[in-house]
C-alpha cells in the first residue's frame, strides 16, 4: 500500500505549531510507517517550486498552520488548496487568526509607522519603510505585501478540517493524524478535538454561584488552589472555550485564555465571554459596575486573544 503523501507549512504564526507536531513521542514512528512528507520548509529542503511542480490534488493531506498576514501567506495557502486532497488548518492561528489577528485593531499604515518609526529604538529620521519592489543592480528585489487586514486560512481557501489550540495539545494533534492514516476522517467542516463541552467541564476547581465584586489582573492576588478562578475574579475564558485540553491552565493555577476556541454552537466566542463576565458583576450600581469593568484592562483584546478575525466585528475601522 503506498504511503500518504503529508505536506506542512508555516504562515503567519510563532512556530509553536511545528513543534506540537513532534509532541506526539513514539507515535511519529507510526506516522513515518504510513506516510511520507513531501513538503515541510522548516524541517526538510523542499521549495515552493518543488510544489509548484506537484499535480493537482496530489497530496493526501496538508497541515497548514499560521494566519494569511501577507500576499506570501495568500499565494501558498492558494497553491496548497490546489495541491491538496485534504486541508487541514491546524491550530488557533489559520483556525481563528489568533494573535497575529490582534493586528486588526490597526492597518497596516499604522503598524508600519509604529514599527519603522515611532518606537523609541528607532532611528530612522527619513523614515524609510519596506516596500513591495525595489530596483537593485542585480534586478528586482520584492517583498510580500503586508495586507491591512489579517485573515483565518477558512477566510482564504476552502478547509476541510480544522484542528484547535495554541498549540494542539498531543492528544488532539494525534486524533487527527490517525483520522487520516485510517481513512475513518469525520464529516468535512469537522473541528477536530476530544469530545468535550467547555473547559470549565474538565476543571477540576470548585464552582458555585459566582458573584464578583472586582475584577484582578494575575499577577495581583494569589487565587485559593481549589476554588474556580473566575468566582475569584480573575479572568478565565473557560467558560466560552472548547474543552479538549484537559484544563491544563486552570489546574496549573492560571486561567484559561481561550486557545481552544469558542464551545459548539457559539458563533462569537468574543461576544460569548464578554457576556458571561458581565453577567457575574455582584451590583446593580452603575457607577460599581462601572469600576469593576475598569478592572479588565484590554477587554477587546481578552476576550478576542484568539479569535478577532474570525469574529463578527473582525477588525476595527481605520482611515487608509
Amino acid at each position: 500500500m503506498p504511503k500518504l503523501k503529508i505536506a506542512l507549512y508555516w504562515a503567519a504564526s510563532c512556530g509553536g505549531c511545528e513543534i506540537a507536531t513532534l509532541a506526539i513521542g513514539d507515535k511519529i514512528l507510526r506516522l513515518a510507517e504510513a506516510a511520507e512528507i513531501v513538503f515541510w520548509p522548516v524541517a526538510i529542503d523542499t521549495k515552493y517550486a518543488d510544489v509548484e511542480k506537484m499535480a493537482d490534488n496530489s497530496i493526501d493531506a496538508c497541515l497548514f498552520n499560521g494566519a494569511i498576514r501577507n500576499s506570501e501567506n495568500e499565494h501558498m495557502a492558494r497553491l496548497l488548496r490546489k495541491k491538496s486532497k485534504i486541508l487541514i488548518a491546524y491550530g488557533s492561528c489559520s483556525y481563528e487568526g489568533c494573535i497575529p489577528g490582534l493586528a486588526n485593531f490597526f492597518n497596516a499604515r499604522a503598524i508600519l509607522e509604529n514599527t519603522y518609526c515611532e518606537t523609541a529604538s528607532t532611528d530612522n529620521p527619513a523614515k524609510t519603510m519596506p516596500q513591495p519592489t525595489v530596483i537593485v543592480p542585480e534586478g528586482e528585489l520584492d517583498l510580500p505585501v503586508f495586507y491591512d487586514t489579517v485573515k483565518t486560512l477558512g477566510q482564504t481557501v476552502a478547509v476541510d478540517y480544522f484542528v484547535p489550540g495554541c498549540p494542539p495539545e498531543e492528544s488532539t494533534t494525534w486524533l487527527a493524524l490517525e483520522a487520516l492514516l485510517s481513512g475513518n476522517l469525520p464529516p468535512r467542516g469537522t473541528v477536530i478535538a476530544p469530545p468535550s463541552t467547555a473547559v470549565c467541564n474538565e476543571c477540576p476547581r470548585i464552582k458555585h454561584e459566582k458573584k464578583i465584586k472586582a475584577f484582578h489582573r494575575t499577577y495581583e492576588i494569589v487565587p485559593d488552589p481549589d476554588i474556580c478562578l473566575l468566582e475569584q475574579g480573575i479572568l478565565c475564558c473557560g467558560v466560552g472555550t472548547r474543552g479538549g485540553c484537559g484544563a491544563l491552565c486552570p489546574k496549573a493555577g492560571m486561567p484559561c485564555t481561550g486557545c481552544y476556541g469558542p464551545v459548539e454552537g457559539v458563533r462569537d466566542q468574543g461576544s460569548h465571554l464578554l457576556s458571561a463576565w458581565a453577567s457575574i458583576i455582584d451590583s446593580n450600581d452603575p457607577d460599581e459596575i462601572k469600576n469593576i469593568l475598569d478592572g479588565i484592562v484590554d477587554p477587546a483584546g481578552t476576550a478576542y486573544r484568539y479569535s478577532l478575525p474570525a469574529a463578527m466585528i473582525n477588525r476595527a475601522r481605520m482611515q487608509p
